[in-house]
């Protein structure tokens, strides 16, 4: 059963592995293990293998199978074997493997290393409460060791229900040595004798990775702190079984702000969550490496081809790595205000879509088609006012917001205004200061007259800019009020224009909605006081 070791312990061939179960989304805690692995394999030349614990089959969904394997590729997180990349240590599910795990079952078994045990829950929870009470860790008591194995093959002819349990050895000590923690050493007596499977086909976590690691010939597993505790039980099953030990490291629990176990109450959520609300991969790449590993370095912001060259294990801290949401939307604002125009509008025009404000305008199939090609995107259509516009047009729009959004998903609410007919917003937001309803009509009227006398053809923002700060200071002597003060013309007009308190520059605001819109905005602003 021996297997040359060499490779295990030869740097030139690092393999590591993200194993996922598909009993749920990817959340961001499988997928910030998956970049170590990742960034640890790139540093060393390694291989990154991707392996989906399903042996859990009443959890198992193919649903969560496909969210893991689309969000590790909307991450850019790249697996070099593993479904869909075939290599030479498949299969690469664990419900693919009964037949492996069984042979070494069979093996542990036979060498009376594990046994069948035929305890009932209602004993072994009776044996944990009497264990608690006593101020012990619960374990098993040992109950069904000694069991023959002739006995145990009569009671399951009958049809008696039993588990497969490992021989612990209680009078030894396990100490590996943590990559990242140093030097850790278990008492093997406060194990107890574990569980590693249901049946001889049905094995357990604990088992399973143990024989996959093997099988996957992986040199070092790079996990998160929570499994520390399985570490000693998995080394005691590879020596079992001949198997040589990986290197360990466990990576920092991820916290919330008030510093506990990071949840859904934090705002933590799935990776295709966090991509729904328009965050970038290029953001959680960058976000989850500052999730228990600094640079030593003050630099913060890393693209991920970066990130492979300047990853050490050695720069991962032992504590809590704590989540802020803060510094996610800060980061998410840099890459969007770093995205190129156009690249930022296809990304930007799905979540408008999505909102209803926009539809898409497919070619015609039959002209496209009859040419060897496809239906494409030809322009789109405001929902409300089935006007046609151009990706120019909504170019023109997104660049208005680019430096103030943090997500993309900000975008409908930010922009809903270029595509709406007529807007409806409290008359009350039209008041600068203490204006009287008759001064704000007087201001929209001297507005919608100096707007007037622009061409069509010259309505750019700095025209309309250079015309309404020149009049504004005008205006503001004219109604009686100190001078200087151009919010008494300008303030209406942006209200009008957007029904919003806050927005991007009215200027370029009415140079993208055009003269026509812009005069009809404030006449309907106008409309809203009388």
């Amino acid at each position: 059963m021996e297997k040359n070791t060499k490779s295990f312990e030869n740097p030139q061939n690092v393999r590591v592995r993200i194993a996922p179960s598909p009993t749920g989304f990817l959340h961001i805690g499988n997928a910030r293990t998956a970049l170590f692995n990742y960034l640890f394999a790139k540093r060393y030349g390694g291989k990154f293998v991707l392996r989906i614990e399903d042996t859990d089959l009443e959890r198992s969904k193919s649903e969560y199978e496909t969210d893991i394997l689309e969000s590790l590729k909307w991450l850019g997180i790249l697996w070099d074997e593993g479904p869909e990349v075939d290599g030479e240590y498949g299969p690469y599910r664990q419900s693919e493997k009964v037949d492996i795990y069984e042979k070494y079952l069979k093996k542990l078994l036979n060498e009376d290393k594990a046994y069948y045990c035929f305890c009932s829950e209602e004993e072994l929870e009776t044996q944990r409460q009497y264990q608690m009470s006593r101020g012990e860790a619960p374990r098993y008591s040992g109950n069904c060791r000694d069991i023959k194995k002739e006995e145990a093959e009569k009671r399951l002819k009958k049809g008696e229900s039993a588990v497969i349990r490992f021989k612990i050895d209680t009078e030894k000590k396990i100490t590996f040595n943590d990559l990242i923690r140093g030097k850790i050493e278990v008492d093997s007596s406060l194990l107890g004798d574990i569980v590693i499977a249901k049946n001889s086909r049905t094995p357990l976590y604990n088992f399973a990775v143990v024989v996959d690691d093997y099988e996957m010939k992986i040199t070092h597993v790079i996990r998160g702190e929570d499994h520390i505790s399985n570490t000693p039980k998995q080394i005691l099953l590879q020596e079992a079984l001949g198997f040589p030990r990986p290197t360990y490291a466990h990576l920092s629990i991820i916290l919330g702000p008030d510093r506990t176990k990071l949840s859904k109450r934090h705002g933590a959520t799935s990776i295709s969550d966090y991509r729904r609300k328009g965050y970038l991969p290029e953001t959680m790449i960058n976000f989850m490496a500052f999730l228990g590993w600094n640079p030593g370095t003050d630099k913060e912001i890393y693209s991920l081809i970066a990130l492979t060259k300047e990853f050490s294990i050695k720069n991962c801290q032992k504590g809590g790595a704590i989540f802020n949401i803060k510094r996610l939307d800060w980061i998410n604002g840099f890459y969007i205000r770093q995205k190129p125009l156009d690249k930022l509008t296809e990304l930007c025009i799905s979540f408008l879509v999505e909102n209803g404000l926009i539809v898409p305008v497919w070619s015609q199939k039959e002209l496209i088609v009859g040419l060897g090609g496809a239906p494409q995107i030809t322009s789109y259509k405001i929902a409300e006012t089935e006007e046609i516009v151009s990706f120019e047009y909504l170019m023109k729009i997104i660049s208005l917001e680019q430096e103030r959004m943090k997500t993309l998903a900000e975008i409908p609410d930010l922009t809903d205004f270029f595509f709406k007919k007529k807007l409806e917003y409290d008359r009350e937001l039209l008041k600068w200061k203490e204006m009287t309803e008759k001064e704000i009509i007087l201001s929209i009227d001297r507005t919608v007259e100096l707007l007037s006398k622009l061409e069509a053809d010259d309505f750019a923002r700095s025209e309309i800019e250079k015309l309404l700060l020149t009049e504004a200071e005008k205006f503001s002597k004219e109604i009686l009020k100190p001078a200087g003060d151009r919010g008494y013309l300008l303030w209406s007009f942006r209200v009008a224009l957007t029904g919003k308190k806050s927005s991007a520059g009215p200027f370029e605001i009415a140079e993208v909605l055009g003269k026509e819109k812009t005069i009809e905005r404030l006449r309907q602003a106008k409309n809203i006081l009388s």
